[in-house]
């Protein structure tokens, strides 16, 4: 205990201004983190072992235990690297994040118009959804997309809604995966995506009450639209209903006035919010995470 408060002393008796811009700017440093991890695995992770490291911290300096004090000395340093090796691709998504909303975002930006698609996607998706068929369009902004185009069928076309139809019906060879789309053109079709597994409890509408029942292209659209800034539209093949996915969530079911609204603001907003993509129609407060989550509907078909 005496140890415990010489280092208080010791630290406060020699504090000075520039001490205090020092702490400043490390706990902005150290907020700013915490913003951009929060709702991730990694924000529960990190969370509990700062919990351990302050108490084996506490306990060492109460207790005077020189084999704790080694340990604090000497695996901090080895524990941070740890962390950035095993939440790598969390910190991946962070960082993406701030360089899609900060001041460099627009250094080699392609980011046109969508005005002209959005009317064909969602007239497309009208179309399917009537029919039952399902579908996923995935709206390109501004993180690349060029591997995952790469990886499918490559087609360069210009977008009408027909051709946005056809990918998708029955007997078609493209219909399994998704469509890629940029502003002016259909880049590819028959686009695997990589597919979220486990938890959705605060990811899909109700505030995940259908979670667990996503099917493979709501997973999808989930994934990709957490992983980049890219939007994606759904066509549950069971139900009909039309989704949309942005920032890692699902929306409600859209009509297609909504759908065409949404995707309005999502790919032309320069607003930050929208460009993080979490305003999102029939959406609520989610308390727990600190970001919004869909409110109502349903969208367990895949």
């Amino acid at each position: 205990m005496d140890a415990l408060i010489n280092d208080i002393e010791v630290a406060f008796g020699s504090f000075s201004w520039t001490n205090a811009l020092e702490v400043t700017a490390i706990a902005v440093v150290f907020y700013a983190a915490l913003r951009l991890l929060r709702g991730t695995t990694a924000m529960s992770v990190i969370r509990g072992m700062v919990l351990v490291v302050v108490a084996i911290i506490v306990i060492g300096r109460v207790a005077d235990s020189l084999v704790l004090n080694w340990i604090v000395d000497n695996a901090l340093a080895v524990l941070l690297i740890v962390v950035l090796l095993v939440f790598q691709p969390e910190f991946r998504r962070a960082f993406e994040h701030v360089g899609r909303a900060g001041g460099l975002r627009h250094w080699g930006s392609r980011r046109q118009p969508y005005r002209a698609m959005i009317p064909m996607a969602a007239t497309a998706a009208h179309r399917l959804s009537q029919q039952r068929v399902g579908g996923l369009f995935v709206f390109e902004r501004d993180t690349g997309l060029e591997e995952l185009a790469e990886a499918g069928v490559r087609l360069g076309a210009e977008p009408t809604t027909e051709l946005l139809e056809s990918i998708f019906w029955p007997g078609s060879p493209m219909h399994d995966g998704a469509v890629l789309l940029r502003p002016s053109e259909v880049v590819a079709a028959a686009v695997i995506l990589p597919t979220l597994s486990g938890d959705f409890s605060s990811r899909g509408p109700n505030n995940g009450q259908m979670g667990g029942h996503l099917g493979t292209r709501h997973r999808a659209a989930l994934q990709i639209s957490e992983e980049t800034d890219a939007i994606a539209v759904v066509i549950s093949e069971e139900t009909g209903m039309i989704s949309l996915a942005a920032g890692g969530l699902l929306s409600s079911p859209l009509s297609v006035a909504e759908l065409e609204t949404s995707l309005s603001r999502l790919l032309h907003s320069r607003r930050w919010g929208d460009r993080l993509g979490v305003r999102i129609p029939g959406r609520a407060s989610d308390g727990h995470s600190g970001r919004t989550s869909a409110a109502g509907g349903d969208a367990t078909g895949s």
